[in-house]
């Protein structure tokens, strides 16, 4: 039998891959500066008196953009037809002779509103197209939904490398649309056009794409980005007030973590960026950049920040899990009664109770951020979010991320660090009792099965 010992002890040779006319060769390392393209995959082969092994390794690079844009539906704007291309790309495509076919998933509330600017938008430029209205709520976010759209795509026919699927919608439509495309020919380009403020600062820039199963939030799903997001703020002041707050608690996770500027921003202008949609002023420009710019830019380039180094969440250490500890479960309990941005901030604002009471924030730290999300209309206390579902998220947040806790706490006013250690129960259940106290209203004060 072959022993651990044995493998290790097993000379061990690395190949470079090289192609001439077409085809692919291995040449040893040593052999540097042969002719024909060299790619970045390699192969190593170990030989024994038991066989052979082999271990291949292919770097997988994504490229992707993410275009803040204005007035995308205008048909003068190239940009939600030709946006996702690079200008060689955009070269081949106008030389292209055939026609121009695109698949746009939508979903049936923004449909409502905007399907019509779509329409016109395709026909003016004499593109084929099939629109697809779906209910594309947290309720129905199963793998039926990604099933129909599969078989219409499949009905339409599409180019799989020149002709992206289109999703139009919320978090929900952005994540099932892209799950189908992952699966679809086994990857087929897809473009992201979020219409709802969590979906435009949080779903619609990470590779992260999934539906519900089993009772629980996106227990299906793959990592596969767009070849591009489309951010047009310009969908917003259709939103209900409720949708804004909702993704605005998105924005708050950052500037806790990593943006002391953000929430500065967000503590002094909250209500108004509330109270008008995240519209801008009329005085954005090249030199100068309003609150509504600024708070969504800030929110956008700090999430990247943390999303490219860990597409793949390889490392289970990320800050943006600030807020998911406890609001998955919380979320899908009480569906369809919190929104995942509320839910969210009803996790954050425990865990400032838990960070406070730790000594890593400092009282009048802990009354600014509470403060900061009443003013933006959120919830900071949920009669369901009990002890006893506190106790079983962080089991399971155990079971999932390798035996170590991973959370993200902040440790002052746009900063944070993640740790790994469980929190000891008596700070937790101290910090229950003063979150309790504190932001439950009265008739709740001591709920905690």
């Amino acid at each position: 039998m072959l022993s651990p010992n044995d493998c290790s002890r097993s000379p061990q040779t690395r190949f470079d891959l090289v192609q001439v006319n077409g085809a692919w060769t291995r040449q040893t390392e040593q052999r540097q500066g042969a002719e024909g393209k060299l790619s970045h995959a390699k192969i190593h082969e170990k030989k024994s008196e038991h066989g052979v092994s082999w271990t291949v390794i292919s770097p997988i690079v994504f490229t992707y953009r993410v275009i803040q844009c204005q007035n995308l539906l205008d048909p003068r704007n190239d940009t939600l037809l030709w946006g996702h291309l690079g200008d060689e790309e955009l070269k081949g495509a106008a030389g292209n002779s055939k026609p121009v076919k695109r698949f746009i998933v939508i979903d049936e509330t923004v449909h409502r509103l905007y399907g019509s600017q779509v329409v016109s938008y395709f026909e003016s430029r004499d593109i084929v197209c099939k629109i697809l209205p779906l209910p594309t709520t947290e309720e129905n976010k199963c793998m039926e939904l990604v099933t129909k759209i599969l078989e219409e795509v499949h009905e339409f026919g599409l180019d799989r490398r020149s002709e992206p699927i289109i999703a139009i919608g919320g978090g929900v439509c952005l994540d099932v649309v892209g799950l189908a495309a992952s699966l679809y020919r086994r990857r087929t380009p897809y473009i992201r056009v979020p219409t709802t403020v969590l979906a435009y600062v949080d779903a619609s820039v990470g590779a992260k794409t999934g539906v519900n199963f089993a009772s629980g939030k996106n227990k299906l799903g793959s990592y596969v980005p767009p070849v591009a997001t489309f951010l047009d703020r310009s969908f917003f002041p259709t939103l209900p007030m409720r949708q804004i707050s909702n993704g605005m608690a998105e924005m708050l996770k950052m500037a806790l973590m990593k943006h002391l500027g953000l929430f500065q921003l967000l503590e002094a202008e909250g209500r108004r960026l509330l109270d008008t949609k995240l519209q801008s002023d009329g005085t954005n420009s090249s030199e100068h950049e309003d609150s509504a710019a600024a708070s969504t830019r800030i929110a956008i380039e700090t999430m990247l920040e943390e999303l490219a180094p860990n597409l793949w969440e390889d490392d289970l250490d990320r800050l943006v899990d600030f807020g998911h500890l406890v609001s998955p479960e919380l979320e899908m309990r009480v569906l369809p009664a919190l929104l995942h941005g509320e839910a969210v901030n009803i996790d954050m604002s425990f865990m400032v109770y838990v960070a406070h009471q730790r000594g890593l924030l400092t009282a009048d730290e802990k009354h600014r951020i509470i403060r900061c999300m009443l003013g933006l209309e959120l919830p900071v206390w949920h009669q369901d979010c009990t002890l006893v579902l506190i106790h079983k998220s962080l089991q399971e947040r155990l079971r999932h991320s390798a035996g170590s806790l991973r959370i993200p706490l902040p440790t002052g006013l746009g900063q944070a660090e993640i740790f790994h250690d469980m929190i000891e129960e008596n700070i937790l259940s101290q910090a229950y009792e003063k979150w309790t106290d504190e932001l439950a209203p009265s008739g709740n004060k001591h709920s905690t099965c």
